[in-house]
């Protein structure tokens, strides 16, 4: 398939692209590289375009290849105060070495004053871990969604990094408005090295430490303290946090308590 004939499966102007839509295009974009999907979304998917980045182990790859062709593209962290100080360190070299544009959401209320109110929600099962990610994950992901009146939504999801993923598609709509992209979807640990050894780009301080999956400081773990990697995250108990949940999105305040 050439790009004239794709031109014919680009909505109307003012339209959102639909599932099948991008279901006709998925084998067109299934034999691509992933960075001419990043092309191809830059070129076909509504503006805004953004790209979100948890700055966890192997996040400079996506980074590097989106800012290559879309230097200004907003890249979206949801900060949600208890990040690693390494990961605060990593967000810091990547965006001096790579002139991000860096956008950071939180949450309205801080982590003092969630304590306060909710205790350690992260320690009461999975409807705390729940809580806790609607508050601090989902809810400011949604008005970063809307502040920035995202159209395209670029992400790092990959198909080997769980059971969860490994369906993950392409491209997908998210909550109707919103293109979501996975331009490494196909992507192996090994593609992910090569990238970084062949562009000089670092993995995450932690990675040394045995951490394959890094988020909250107290929810991650090294891989020698679980049994798999997805057991590595939220105890075992939750494998996502919501973020890549559409349905989470519809009301994200249900589970917050606000």
């Amino acid at each position: 398939m050439h790009n004239a004939a794709l031109k014919l499966v680009v909505p109307t102007a003012g339209r959102a692209w639909s599932e099948s839509q991008l279901r006709s295009v998925t084998p067109y974009l299934e034999q691509l590289s992933a960075a001419e999907r990043v092309c191809w979304g830059l070129d076909y998917l509504p503006d805004q375009a953004i790209l979100t980045s948890s700055f966890g182990a192997q996040s400079a790859v996506l980074l590097h290849m989106l800012t290559r062709h879309k230097p200004d593209i907003p890249v979206v962290l949801i900060d949600t105060g208890y990040l690693f100080p390494e990961t605060y360190q990593f967000v810091d070299t990547l965006h001096d070495s790579l002139s991000l544009n860096l956008k950071i959401f939180r949450s309205d209320l801080s982590p003092a004053w969630q304590e306060t109110r909710f205790g350690r929600l992260w320690e009461q099962g999975v409807e705390g871990i729940q809580r806790y990610n609607q508050l601090n994950k989902v809810e400011p992901m949604a008005r970063a969604l809307e502040s920035l009146q995202a159209g395209t939504w670029f992400s790092g999801l990959r198909r080997s990094q769980s059971g969860s993923r490994r369906e993950t598609a392409i491209v997908r709509v998210h909550n109707d408005d919103v293109v979501k992209v996975h331009p490494l979807a196909d992507w192996s640990d090994r593609d992910i090295h090569n990238y970084l050894k062949t562009h000089d780009l670092p993995y995450h301080p932690l990675w040394e430490k045995g951490y394959v999956s890094i988020g909250d400081h107290h929810t991650s773990q090294p891989l020698g303290a679980a049994s798999n990697d997805e057991e590595t995250r939220f105890f075992g108990l939750v494998r996502e946090c919501g973020l890549h949940q559409p349905e989470r999105f519809r009301n994200p305040e249900s589970l917050s308590g606000l």
